[in-house]
């Protein structure tokens, strides 16, 4: 015996209804018009509406719960990393005595006595020193452009422009550029590494440009912790303890 399906009749089948309108949009939805004819469509326009001081302290706003969890967090995280170089900090301290540059009061083989050091690492150092800055700090200024691609006489304009300005700002705004390059690159041969830390001062309106020794920026010793891709805590010299 043959069974026939029955199928309800409905509007889909066919052609609408005259005068059915179905509105799929929420009544506080944000419609934009791309430039390419498209739409953007924002459901929630309000989701991520800005509440209170853009700059205000996030500390502020946490439970103390959770500030505790964090802070833990990070103090175990910045231990790991400093007990991580604990072997390669001693070894650095150790390099600073062979520069012979402290003054001690010896007592031993008698009281007195004076303490010679070679200075073969010293030297090595001032030269690495005196040869470098004069390969980053030429007469001319640190910074020098080089035009990518098709050169035009706009874009040699353009990448003057930027010279002049960018080698004005070194050497003539922050006056401390060259002396903590020199600082950094005296501390480089001997630590292996050396840091600079550069920030915008809304206090003095200028860029700031200051040395940060190895000693002094605490991170992962060999390569980056792949849960958090890393961690890095610079500490000022008032800050180390």
């Amino acid at each position: 015996m043959a069974i026939e399906r029955i199928t309800p009749a409905t509007p889909i089948e066919g052609e609408l209804e005259a005068g059915v309108e179905i509105d799929l949009m929420p009544p506080n939805a944000l419609e934009m018009e791309t430039e390419d004819g498209g739409m953007l469509i924002d459901f929630d326009p309000n989701a991520f509406e800005q509440t209170g001081d853009f700059f205000a302290n996030l500390a502020d706003e946490m439970s103390e719960d959770a500030l505790q969890k964090l802070s833990s967090e990070l103090v175990g995280q910045y231990q790991g990393d400093r007990d991580s170089r604990s072997e390669w900090e001693d070894t650095y301290i150790k390099g600073l005595d062979q520069l012979g540059l402290k003054i001690e009061d010896r007592t031993l083989p008698w009281p007195g006595a004076c303490g010679v050091f070679h200075p073969m690492l010293t030297e090595a150092v001032v030269r690495f020193q005196s040869q470098a800055i004069t390969e980053i700090f030429p007469s001319a200024g640190p910074v020098h452009t080089k035009v990518l691609g098709l050169d035009t006489k706009e874009k040699e304009k353009q990448a003057m422009r930027v010279q002049n300005y960018m080698n004005y700002l070194l050497t003539d705004k922050m006056t401390e550029y060259r002396t903590e390059t020199e600082k950094l690159l005296f501390s480089l041969p001997l630590a292996g590494s050396a840091f600079r830390k550069v920030y915008y001062d809304p206090n003095m309106g200028t860029t700031l440009c200051y040395f940060r020794s190895r000693r002094r920026f605490y991170c992962v010793l060999w390569g980056n912790r792949p849960a958090d891709g890393g961690s890095c805590y610079p500490c000022d010299e008032e800050n180390h303890q």
